[in-house]
């Protein structure tokens, strides 16, 4: 099973869905990240503002930031090597690295009706 990484810039809480505005972009990708965790996927996700101390440990990071600097992120790793930067990973990306189909990481509606009557 791969190892996936995200190191996020800098949010004003863990997945950066918060806030009167809420970019759906972040929204999408705390959804497939809950449910990849939820099932047991080895998938972190690391805020530049509350966790640094995690990107000065990864020296692939570190070195990347110095060059790119923080523009650069979102920065994700498969294994520990850089696979994208700039984007978050899109659902289909996620889906592929862990082998499953892309329906499972996405927020199923709920269908049913309660009748209260």
């Amino acid at each position: 099973m791969p190892k996936v990484e995200i190191f996020d810039p800098a949010l004003c809480c863990p997945t950066g869905v918060c806030g009167p505005s809420v970019d759906p972009e972040l929204t999408r990708v705390a959804t497939a990240l809950f449910i990849l965790e939820k099932k047991g996927y080895d998938i972190s996700r690391f805020n530049l503002a509350s966790e640094p101390a995690k990107f000065a440990e990864n020296k692939k990071v570190i070195q990347y930031l110095n060059e790119k600097g923080p523009d650069s992120l979102p920065l994700t790793l498969v294994d520990g090597e850089i696979v994208q930067s700039e984007t978050y990973p899109s659902t289909q990306k996620l889906a592929e690295w862990f082998g499953i189909a892309v329906e499972d990481l996405e927020k199923k509606k709920v269908t049913n009706k309660i009748d209260l009557v």
